[in-house]
């Protein structure tokens, strides 16, 4: 079951029913999911989305998945998970556009690390993130990722593909 996380400004626990309309408004927001997965869905293919989030993912314990609260007001996406595309488990996260800026997302990349390399025993996590989003690539590497390799996709574009390894102050 996917822990309680908390930061300094930010809760990140399982999503609730009543999150739906807030999460489909993130992912409905192009400026955000012109960045995630495959980019941007339709509200009935995010709608879905957030009910698999239900019926596979917590229901079969497949990976941990978070809604990112600040001040109990849903503003970010989170996810750790194994892929085959880096051989490892990658972070996934998301920040409404009215909380960029300040840091948040620092945050929550760090707490998600943090939870890999303790309560899951990694020794290495990977970030997957188009070339073209310079934002977190400047945050992945403020945070000790490095850029491993890139991937050419099937549209032209370049994923960029960056790794952290676990020092042992991590451990």
């Amino acid at each position: 079951m996917t822990p309680v996380l908390r930061t300094e400004r930010l809760l990140l626990d399982p999503y609730t029913p009543e999150d739906e309309e807030a999460f489909v408004a993130l992912f409905q927001d192009t400026r955000v999911s012109r960045w995630m997965g495959d980019g941007p869905a339709t509200e009935a293919e995010d709608r879905a989305l957030f009910g698999r989030v239900f019926t596979k993912v917590y229901a079969e314990d497949l990976f941990d998945v978070w809604a990112v609260r600040r001040d109990g007001r849903l503003v970010g996406h989170a996810e750790i998970k194994r892929t085959d595309e880096v051989d490892g488990h990658e972070i996934i996260y998301a920040l409404a556009p009215g909380a960029w800026g300040s840091g948040l997302g620092t945050e929550i990349a760090e707490a998600v690390v943090a939870y890999g390399f303790g309560a899951l025993g990694l020794t290495e996590v990977h970030a997957t993130v188009a070339a073209a989003n310079t934002a977190s690539l400047a945050l992945l590497a403020r945070i000790g990722f490095a850029h491993v390799r890139d991937v050419r996709e099937d549209d032209g574009s370049t994923t960029r593909v960056l790794t952290r390894h676990r020092a042992p102050a991590d451990a």
